[in-house]
């Protein structure tokens, strides 16, 4: 990955990442407790091997709540993608991202990179919000895939955001 930059501090990167192949919808009785596969923590070991390789490194991942979610940011973690790990509701299925906005509205800071894991359609209808300021159903999160988007230094990332990476997990493997 090539990328020039025009200006003196980069505006902080955002990478939406998708959790890695999980069990069977309908298999379990409690969903929120369904787990990544084997294959799952394969590929996503892989995909975490390959994003550290391209010397990605985050100040902090958020991850849903969800067995899988969590599962997938510790293979991040475990890969040295990040010695911070936190768990976000916001981040489950159906998330608000107004509560994250908020948040990252006092955290984000010029230089910095976040991750958050979790789940489709939100993590796709969450980039297009931040691209776009609306859902126009265009993207599509493959799982163990990977959005980057630039944030505003300053202002709203809402709908002022910049994409610089839509890449599905095949690519990394």
């Amino acid at each position: 990955m090539i990328r020039v930059v025009l200006q003196s501090s980069v505006d902080m990167e955002l990478y939406l990442i998708r959790h890695g192949l999980a069990g069977q919808h309908g298999d379990y009785p409690d969903d929120d407790q369904r787990p990544l596969t084997p294959e799952g923590e394969r590929k996503t070991e892989q995909v975490a091997k390959r994003m550290r390789s391209l010397d990605l490194k985050f100040d902090l991942i958020l991850t849903s709540p969800l067995t899988r979610a969590k599962q997938t940011a510790k293979i991040l973690q475990k890969a040295g993608l990040s010695d911070a790990l936190e768990t976000a509701g916001y981040l489950a299925p159906g998330g608000d991202i107004q509560n994250w906005h908020a948040w990252v509205e006092s955290w984000r800071s010029p230089d910095k990179a976040l991750a958050l894991v979790g789940h489709e359609p939100d993590l796709s209808s969450w980039a297009e919000l931040l691209i776009w300021g609306e859902v126009r159903d265009r993207f599509i999160l493959k799982k163990a895939g990977v959005i980057g988007l630039e944030l505003p230094e300053s202002g709203s990332a809402l709908s002022n955001s910049q994409l610089f990476w839509l890449t599905p997990p095949r690519l990394f493997l």
